[in-house]
């Protein structure tokens, strides 16, 4: 097995050993397996030849993993910083490589609507309920989080579009959490459920999309050095 399969498998094992431990409410585990994921992850983007920009969004975001282990408000402000540098990191990076695959205006425009009104009723919704000092900085990240996922669409497709909407529903459900809305039975597995599905589905979508690209680049040199 080559190495980036076993990252891979281990990434995935802890993944789902991160959600029988939130299941059971077995903490210790969760600390664990938590603090491993973003780092197995970028180590098999690394392999995969990922973009600096990549991997920065993740270690970003694993240190928002870990800042979030502690319940203390400004642990919580410096987490969603973390996450907040990730996502300027996505965007620069759908910016940088994600330009051949833009969608066309129309939809680009379409998926726009759709998020600029998802992230109006959310705000709007959970504004009351926020404390105050969360309000700005909650719906600061909101905006920032809205206009990764929409990017992520609009420039690299359905997996990694798939990924940047499954990133605002894991974050959503942290906000009402927050905001002391009633939760789903086991709230913290839902999250860490939809936050590991967008994390991958992102790394995914890039790095296939992009080796999409290098395939027909990489069979133009291959046929141009037999040429005689």
């Amino acid at each position: 097995m080559s190495p980036r399969r076993v990252l891979l498998a281990a990434f995935g094992l802890s993944a789902v050993l991160d959600l029988l431990s939130l299941a059971d409410g077995y903490d210790p585990a969760h600390t664990v397996t938590k603090c491993l994921l973003m780092p197995l992850l970028a180590a098999y983007a690394v392999l995969r030849g990922a973009p600096r920009l990549l991997v920065a969004a993740l270690l970003f975001g694993w240190g928002g993993d870990i800042l979030l282990l502690s319940d203390a408000d400004p642990a919580f402000l410096a987490g969603m910083a973390c996450f907040a540098a990730g996502h300027l990191c996505y965007l620069a990076l759908f910016r940088t490589y994600g330009g051949l695959n833009r969608a066309p205006r129309a939809r680009a425009g379409f998926l726009a609507l759709g998020y600029a009104v998802a992230l109006a009723v959310t705000v709007a919704l959970l504004w009351p309920d926020l404390p105050a000092d969360l309000r700005v900085p909650v719906a600061g990240y909101s905006a920032l989080l809205t206009a990764m996922a929409w990017a992520a669409a609009a420039r690299f497709g359905l997996v990694a579009g798939l990924g940047g909407a499954l990133f605002m529903v894991s974050d959503t459900l942290i906000a009402t959490g927050v905001a002391d809305w009633p939760q789903l039975p086991g709230p913290d597995f839902w999250i860490m459920l939809t936050y590991i599905a967008a994390q991958f589905l992102l790394v995914q979508g890039v790095l296939d999309t992009l080796a999409e690209r290098r395939a027909p680049a990489a069979a133009y040199r291959e046929v141009r050095s037999t040429t005689p």
